[in-house]
């Protein structure tokens, strides 16, 4: 059955199309991520590489999207739950589904389009940022936390789009060293973080439209850059005041000559 898109139709002509022939990688998928591989299936993208290590566990049902009881008593891979509901919505999608880490699976991310990032580590956010800039990928985070203040909680969250030649995650101070060295003196004592499922549907559904704006725009303003930030107390989701200042000056963190795999043989294609 082909899919009927006439109610996206005023995205430009060419984006069944586009859609249908770019690669999305989705790294992460318990929490945001589930939204973002559901949400990408109803948008109409056919090809993915969708990765996270685990399984599915009763922790994960208040905020894993197609995630089902009998998923979590069995501890159903969450790679596999990503494939069963990008099928479900597309059963042409083409969906390489990796149960490892993302860093084994560099040769499967390097030719994406954009890829999205739902990891709780700001390391792991920064390693993935390099990846995607030596390979010209445009990069999309997404976070969130709850913040206890005395007998009182808040919600924050942030959405991060991050392209070669525009603002990094540095620029934006969403990774700096001292945010590096906190997490280092954290590890292994942290705890599981708050994660619910509304806030990771509003910074999910927040990454979507900038997705769809970077490769299928149907207004004017476009660029390679956002930093967006979510309060879940007020409901908002507003351009963070660090934007305006990130964009005054160049990236000074990432060189343009640093693109490229510099393991890469000519010859190795020539002789297969």
């Amino acid at each position: 059955m082909k899919r009927d898109f006439s109610r996206q139709s005023f995205l430009p002509a060419n984006s069944e199309a586009m859609l249908a022939s770019i690669k999305v990688g989705v790294i992460g998928l318990c929490g945001g991520g589930s939204h973002i591989v559901q949400q990408l299936a109803h948008v109409g993208v056919l090809n993915y590489v969708v990765l996270d290590p685990d399984g599915m566990d009763k922790s994960n049902l208040n905020r894993l999207v197609g995630g089902t009881h009998e998923d979590a008593s069995t501890g159903s891979l969450k790679a596999n739950i990503s494939q069963r509901v990008i099928l479900g919505v597309n059963p042409h999608a083409s969906v390489e589904y990796i149960s490892g880490k993302w860093q084994d699976a560099q040769l499967s991310l390097r030719d994406c389009t954009v890829i999205f990032g739902c990891v709780d580590s700001i390391v792991e956010r920064e390693q993935i940022e390099r990846f995607c800039r030596r390979f010209l990928v445009h990069y999309i985070d997404i976070g969130m936390d709850v913040l206890r203040f005395e007998d009182s909680c808040r919600i924050v969250g942030q959405v991060a789009m991050s392209s070669p030649g525009w603002c990094c995650l540095r620029c934006m101070a969403i990774v700096t060293d001292e945010t590096l060295k906190q997490e280092a003196q954290r590890y292994g004592a942290a705890g599981p973080k708050p994660q619910v499922v509304w806030p990771n549907g509003v910074l999910a559904s927040t990454a979507i439209g900038l997705f769809m704006q970077l490769v299928c725009p149907w207004h004017k303003a476009s660029s390679g850059f956002a930093y967006l930030e979510y309060n879940g107390n007020d409901s908002t989701v507003r351009p963070s005041p660090r934007a305006e200042y990130a964009m005054l000056i160049p990236c000074q963190h990432y060189h343009t000559a640093d693109i490229g795999d510099p393991f890469f043989d000519l010859t190795l294609l020539a002789a297969a």
